[in-house]
Formats: structure tokens, C-alpha cells, sequence
């Protein structure tokens, strides 16, 4: 063999045999960055008992460090790779984690905290960051930009501001926007011309909130759908049973100094009806009572009236007493309306003798 041929197949298998090593060692380095991944899950699992799955599909790396700057001392937020967090979960030993794996698709960040599901999906739901338009966005809300120096020089930008109907005006080298106008509004679909647009003007029209795809508790799986909390709802239900615990309360007469209170107050009324049924006259009990037998004589005046018109006239308190008046009847069947009206307007004696009864016990 020739001593330059030998010489070039050492040196191959001495290049070979260094890739070899490096290639142990490269991926020496990868399992051990992939065990301190799991370990650094495992180790928040510990410290934090409920995670939360958010969507990281399209959202930009910035709104995950404003999430972080307001969850501070609340939360953390990190991001693992969906195989090494499934990992962490087996090697922790919770149960349906078969069932969580399921969320683990596509990116998402991970967020791990002490507050239940449902607490810090109302957290969540109450943050949301700015962010530029890009095409094909849909605009949820009215654009409206403010007379306003836009350090825009004169040029063929001037063609999309009269496209938009925007008034603009040329000062001192730059445009104006002359007053108020409305650029976009609910349901717009954002064009190129329009994202370039809003950029320009420093406008930033949609708003990005977190995308939970699940919450996982000790254990205890609870997708996006059922982490929803109406408080209305709630608050409306919690008051209505307070209420109806004091009711209840205040029909036993729980020796409670609020309850008793209640209790006095019902006993009282119950009893004022009762005096004012029996016609009892005390001090006390007189006016109640007079009042009553009042409404009584008005009722029976006004039955009287009806038949005694002249009665109405002498008691114009009577006259604001009034019967239903029978509905207009077609021409055709007058003449039976009328006739029907006579037989009804007229009080029948059963009805005075109930009226009386009343009056006079």
C-alpha cells in the first residue's frame, strides 16, 4: 500500500472515530438538558398544586413575558415541550395523566400556581395585551384615530387616507390628520394597506388574552369549557339563599339578635292583620283597625253606587272606584251587547250582603 493512501485512511478513521465522539457527547449533553427539563418540572409540580395548558399556536413571544410581569408572585410561567412535561407528570405518579396528555399538542406554556382552576382562569380571562393587526385579522371593535400630527411625509401614503376617507391636511412637511374619523370598524377583515396603516399611526387595534386549554389539579382534569364561572349567577343564587335562610331563620325564631328582629317584625304584621280582621280597638290598635273598616265602606259605597248613581255624586272618593267597561261590540251584534250590558250592570243582592258581612262582621 502506498504511504500516502495509508497515511489518508488514517486519517479518515481517526475523523471518523472524533464525529463518533462527538456525536456521544452531543447527545450526552441533550439527555442530560432533557432530564434537567424534567426534573425542573417535577420540582414545580412539587411547589404548585394546579397547572394551567395555555395555546401558544400564533401568540407572540412578548405577550408571554407581559403574562409573567403580571402573574409576578402568583405564577410561573414556563414553557416545556409536550414529551418532557408528560414525562414529569408519570414520574410524579398523578392519575389521568393518559387523559391530560391528550391537550398536549401543538405548543403551549405552562402554567403553574397555587390558586385553584377556576381562580386563575378569572385571573387570566381579566389580562390582555395591545398587539399590532396583521392581514386577514378581524377587527372586534370601532377604530377611531383623533385629529393628529402623524410625522408622515406628503407622498403616495396620502392615496390611503383618502381611500379610508380619512380628511388630512399638509402642514409644516408633514400630514395632519384634520379630525375625528372612524377607520375600521367591528367586523372588518384587515388588509395589507390597512396593517401598514395602523403601523404608521402607532395603532394597535387587537387586543390577545390567554388561550386555556385545560386545567390540571392533583390529578383532576378540567377542560377549558368547564373552568367558565357566571358570577352574576352565582352572586344572584348566594343571595337569594341568604334570603331564604332568614325566612326560615325567622319562622323558628332562632335566638339570634338579627333573626329575632326579623321574628318581631313578622309577629307584628301578623298580629296587625289579626286586630284589624276581630275589629279589637286598643290605643294601638285603632288606627289600624279604622283603616280597615275604611277600605271595607269604600268597597261597599262602591257597589251601592251602582245601583244609586246619586250616591256617586255625594261621595267623590267612591268615583275612582270603577267596574271593567264591557269592550265596544261590532254593529252587527249591538243590539245583543246591549242587551248583555243591561243584564250586568246591575249588583246582585248576594254581592251587598257579602259587602255588608264584611263591613259589620
Amino acid at each position: 500500500m502506498k504511504a500516502g493512501l495509508k497515511a489518508e485512511l488514517e486519517r479518515l478513521v481517526k475523523e471518523l472515530s472524533s464525529s463518533h465522539v462527538m456525536e456521544e457527547k452531543r447527545i450526552g449533553v441533550a439527555r442530560a438538558e432533557k432530564r434537567k427539563q424534567i426534573e425542573m418540572a417535577k420540582k414545580l409540580l412539587n411547589e404548585y398544586r394546579t397547572i394551567v395548558l395555555i395555546d401558544a399556536n400564533r401568540v407572540p413571544a412578548k405577550f408571554f413575558t407581559y403574562l409573567r410581569q403580571r402573574l409576578y408572585g402568583i405564577a410561573v410561567v414556563k414553557m416545556f415541550k409536550n414529551n418532557l412535561l408528560l414525562l414529569a407528570l408519570k414520574e410524579m405518579g398523578y392519575a389521568n395523566v393518559d387523559e391530560f396528555s391528550r391537550f398536549l399538542t401543538g405548543p403551549n406554556v405552562a402554567i403553574f400556581t397555587n390558586l385553584n382552576p377556576f381562580e386563575i382562569k378569572l385571573l387570566l380571562d381579566k389580562i390582555s395585551m395591545p398587539m399590532r393587526a396583521r392581514p386577514g385579522d378581524k377587527i372586534d371593535r370601532e377604530i377611531v384615530v383623533p385629529p393628529m400630527r402623524t410625522e408622515l411625509k406628503p407622498g403616495p401614503i396620502m392615496s390611503l387616507f383618502g381611500k379610508l376617507k380619512i380628511p388630512i391636511q399638509v402642514r409644516d412637511g408633514v400630514i395632519w390628520i384634520a379630525k375625528e374619523a372612524t377607520i375600521a370598524r367591528p367586523g372588518d377583515v384587515v388588509t395589507p394597506e390597512l396593517a401598514s396603516l395602523f403601523d404608521k399611526l402607532g395603532v394597535e387595534p387587537s387586543f390577545i388574552k390567554a388561550n386555556v386549554k385545560v386545567a390540571f389539579e392533583r390529578g383532576i382534569v378540567i377542560p377549558a369549557e368547564k373552568l367558565y364561572i357566571d358570577i352574576e349567577a352565582y352572586r344572584n343564587e348566594f343571595v337569594k339563599g341568604v334570603i331564604d335562610a332568614i325566612n326560615i331563620a325567622s319562622e323558628i325564631v332562632i335566638p339570634v339578635p338579627e333573626i329575632v328582629k326579623v321574628s318581631i317584625g313578622k309577629a307584628f304584621i301578623r298580629a296587625s292583620k289579626i286586630l284589624a280582621e276581630t275589629g279589637i280597638v286598643t290605643k294601638e290598635s285603632a288606627p289600624i283597625v279604622f283603616m280597615n273598616a275604611l277600605s271595607k265602606a269604600l268597597y261597599l259605597a262602591s257597589l251601592l253606587a251602582q245601583k244609586v248613581p246619586e250616591l256617586g255624586q255625594t261621595l267623590p272618593a267612591v268615583q275612582q272606584i270603577q267596574q271593567p267597561q264591557p269592550v265596544a261590540a261590532p254593529a252587527k251584534e249591538e243590539a245583543k251587547a246591549e242587551e248583555k250590558e243591561e243584564k250586568k250592570e246591575g249588583v246582585s243582592e248576594e254581592e251587598l250582603a257579602e259587602g255588608l258581612s264584611a263591613l259589620f262582621g
